[in-house]
């Protein structure tokens, strides 16, 4: 009898050992960056280009990921608030360091650049820079979420998505409403309060004088929304344009609210092929305020 125990217990606790060992084999080990901007590249949908700033700008590709956070732009405010919400992966859409490019070596001594990368480094995190394969997917993964965001769904043209038709509300009350979707609190606008707004063509984002001033005299445009532009070359453009007769007006939203709708879209579609961490939009917030409403940054 005390044979036979001591066999049943050797082979219990084999069993017990193999069951164990079984599910540490199906427990699947944890993705790291470079495995998820891998995914990103195959499902993006367009061939990866050669030369371009989609790529980890801080961080390491190595770096095993909990939990992904998208973004318009990772400024520290954001990189804190993912941390914070144990995302320790962020998707943003434009640079976190202050030039397009990620260029940091003019900069390399400054404080605050060093305060945000020392930050970055102490809670082991990876920043993705997704910007000009987010634009160049079909469609445009930007475009796709400003006009969700919009509810404009029903206003654009099926061939582009950055172009739309309204019934000709006014342009006052047009821009009220997109402030109050976009909660945007800086919105600034060119052109006649009343003008009916029928056809409408963005560019979401930085608009330079070039094309901006061909898309902004397309006979077939009334309202041209952009995120920013300097001020000098476009919108004098515009002001002369309206002077000289006509019927036309420029919106000018914000860089950051000009494009955020399109993180948010990217969160859902990470979600379609990213199932083993958690993915959350985590807003970035409007640097500016006026002074009739001031707002703590």
């Amino acid at each position: 009898m005390k044979d036979l125990s001591r066999r049943s217990f050797i082979l219990s606790g084999g069993a017990a050992l193999t069951a164990h060992l079984a599910k540490a084999d199906a427990t699947p080990a944890s993705l790291t960056a470079g495995q998820i901007v891998d995914r990103i590249r195959t499902q993006v949908g367009i061939p990866w280009r050669a030369q371009t700033v989609d790529q980890i700008v801080a961080g390491d590709e190595s770096t095993p990921v909990h939990g992904i956070a998208t973004t318009m732009m990772a400024t520290l405010d954001v990189v804190e608030r993912a941390a914070a919400a144990g995302k320790n992966m962020i998707v943003t859409h434009e640079t976190p360091f202050y030039l397009h490019q990620d260029h940091t070596e003019d900069i390399k001594d400054d404080p605050t650049l060093k305060y945000k990368l020392e930050f970055i480094r102490k809670h082991n995190m990876a920043i993705f820079h997704f910007h000009d394969h987010w634009h160049a997917r079909k469609p445009d993964g930007i475009a796709t979420g400003m006009m969700q965001q919009l509810g404009w769904e029903k206003n654009v043209d099926p061939d582009n998505p950055k172009q739309f038709t309204f019934s000709g509300e006014p342009l006052a009350h047009f821009c009220r409403d997109m402030q109050s979707k976009l909660k945007d609190r800086a919105i600034r606008v060119v052109g006649d309060p009343h003008m009916p707004v029928k056809r409408v063509l963005a560019s979401w984002g930085f608009v330079g004088r070039m094309p901006g001033i061909s898309l902004f005299a397309r006979p077939d445009v009334d309202v041209f929304i952009a995120g920013e532009t300097r001020e000098w070359e476009l919108v004098e453009y515009v002001r002369d344009s309206i002077t000289a007769g006509n019927k036309k007006a420029l919106i000018l939203l914000g860089h950051v609210v000009s494009e955020q709708g399109g993180m948010i879209y990217c969160a859902d579609w990470l979600r379609s092929f990213i199932t083993e961490v958690p993915i959350e939009f985590v807003p970035t917030r409007e640097p500016f305020w006026t002074p009739d409403h001031p707002v703590e940054i």
